[in-house]
């Protein structure tokens, strides 16, 4: 097993920290926040952007021109890499955007002297999630573990998959709200799974800038707000600045009939993380309200967006 390890995922530190493997945990990036323990390592990737102090407008046109540019969103801590002297580095290439990327990796392996064992997590939809368990099991030497896990996790799965009722609403999941962009990857499968009819996106694909005249055309019976890396409350807070006064949004259908939700994307929705399944139960009680009366969802991990219709 690995002794030191470097996460440049955050949905990675989470399950390393499931395998209780924490204490072989030496560096993590900056949006390493859960569990609160994991903010007590050291930092190995900071962002160049603030988005604490950014609306989603001005966070989508910096991360852009940089992307544009060429440049990187996200960078090295040298010193504290080269302290944390890994024998194993755990990143990702599904999103250059959302963790380190390919640069970063390329960065830090021509940093340290020895090379570390590279593992890469892609996961596209739950299988896959259930699977990076699995994969990461191996390398960890801890195989029955790993095996506790996805047993647990399929069971949630299925009680979901098995108690949906045959009235599937339409339902459309959004990323970003300046601009509008679709959910992809896990996230249409959740929907499917949850009983609802995914709208405009699949399984898989990556997230896409979304014409307004789409929604209109796809008619969604719900709305879930999920901006990638935002809490509830963030999300609530921009919709009501961006799209609560909007005139063509409040003519839609889902808005008039009070059926907009915004979630807990950072902790249940944007990483491919084991948390994702708390995302599906979430998504149950939100789109079969009857049906999963009774499941267990974490605090604030969903709101209704307040009157957001309000006709003359």
């Amino acid at each position: 097993m690995p002794k030191r390890i470097v996460s440049f995922l955050p949905s990675a530190t989470e399950l390393l920290y499931e395998f209780g493997v924490e204490e072989n945990l030496v560096g993590v990036t900056h949006e390493c926040k859960f569990p609160i323990d994991a903010t007590s390592k050291p930092r190995i990737i900071n962002s160049v952007i603030n988005s604490e102090e950014l609306n989603s407008n001005e966070i989508n046109t910096i991360t852009c021109q940089l992307l544009n540019d060429g440049k990187d969103i996200f960078i090295i801590d040298e010193e504290n890499f080269k302290k944390a002297n890994p024998d194993l580095i755990i990143t990702q290439e599904t999103c250059e955007v959302c963790a380190a990327y390919v640069n970063q990796v390329n960065k830090a392996m021509q940093i340290l002297r020895t090379k570390p064992i590279l593992h890469s997590m892609n996961p596209r939809n739950l299988f896959e999630i259930i699977q990076s368990v699995i994969d990461l099991g191996k390398i960890l030497s801890k195989e029955s573990k790993a095996l506790e896990i996805t047993e647990s996790l399929e069971k949630r799965i299925n009680n979901v998959r098995n108690h949906t009722n045959n009235k599937k609403p339409k339902v459309l999941a959004i990323e970003w709200i300046d601009p509008l962009f679709t959910a992809g990857h896990w996230i249409p499968e959740m929907i499917e799974i949850a009983g609802g009819i995914n709208m405009i996106s699949k399984t898989g694909e990556h997230s896409r800038c979304l014409d307004f005249q789409e929604i209109i055309d796809a008619e969604p019976d719900i709305i879930i707000m999920m901006p990638c890396g935002f809490d509830t409350k963030r999300t609530k807070s921009e919709y009501e600045d961006i799209l609560k006064k909007n005139k063509n949004w409040n003519s839609l259908k889902a808005v008039k009939s009070n059926q907009v939700f915004a979630v807990d994307a950072n902790s249940f929705f944007s990483k491919p993380s084991i948390r994702t399944i708390d995302g599906l139960e979430i998504l149950a009680k939100i789109i079969q309200p009857t049906k999963f009366e009774n499941i267990k969802t974490p605090k604030e991990s969903f709101s209704r967006m307040d009157n957001q219709y309000r006709p003359k």
